[in-house]
């Protein structure tokens, strides 16, 4: 039987937000809120935010130290979304997040949001992250996902619980 060892590979949080997957649902985001991208990254993401009309707070500070604008539109590091879903319930405010899809049949998730108002928004396609690796994108990387991921809010009023894009 081959093996394989998955502890070969190196675990990171550094994909970045392309453009696209703002332009998706930039008729869901309310033009009306000051938007906080919480999470930097390369900084790119609260740019793109900018270009397609928001008002953004994108600045390199400590989202678990810090509360900015009235909602939060972000791409969060996947290893930390137990801890991001915390902080998010302390805030109470409205978001929307992207975070792989099996973060639904996770206890924290159903704990803190079932019967709370959680939707959903599904993208058409996966979402293709862009990879950096100590700050640039690796030669001869290929942005593949492997997984989906769905937009997760709360708070946002929208008609569906579930938003399918097309």
């Amino acid at each position: 039987m081959a093996g394989f060892h998955t502890k070969t590979f190196l675990k990171h949080d550094d994909y970045m937000t392309p453009k696209s997957v703002w332009e998706n649902i930039k008729h869901l985001i309310p033009k009306d809120k000051i938007i906080w991208e919480a999470f930097y990254g390369d900084g790119k993401s609260g740019n793109y935010l900018k270009e397609l009309g928001f008002n953004v707070i994108h600045e390199p500070v400590d989202f678990f130290e810090n509360d900015l604008g009235d909602i939060i539109v972000s791409n969060p590091p996947f290893s930390k979304s137990k801890e991001v879903i915390e902080r998010l319930i302390q805030l109470d405010k409205p978001f929307i997040i992207i975070m792989p899809s099996s973060k639904i049949n996770t206890s924290y998730y159903r704990e803190n949001f079932m019967n709370q108002g959680l939707q959903i928004i599904i993208p058409r396609r996966r979402i293709q992250f862009d990879k950096l690796v100590d700050g640039e994108k690796p030669k001869n990387c290929k942005n593949i996902c492997n997984f989906d991921c769905f937009y997760y809010c709360y708070k946002m009023g929208f008609e569906k619980d579930i938003i399918w894009l097309s």
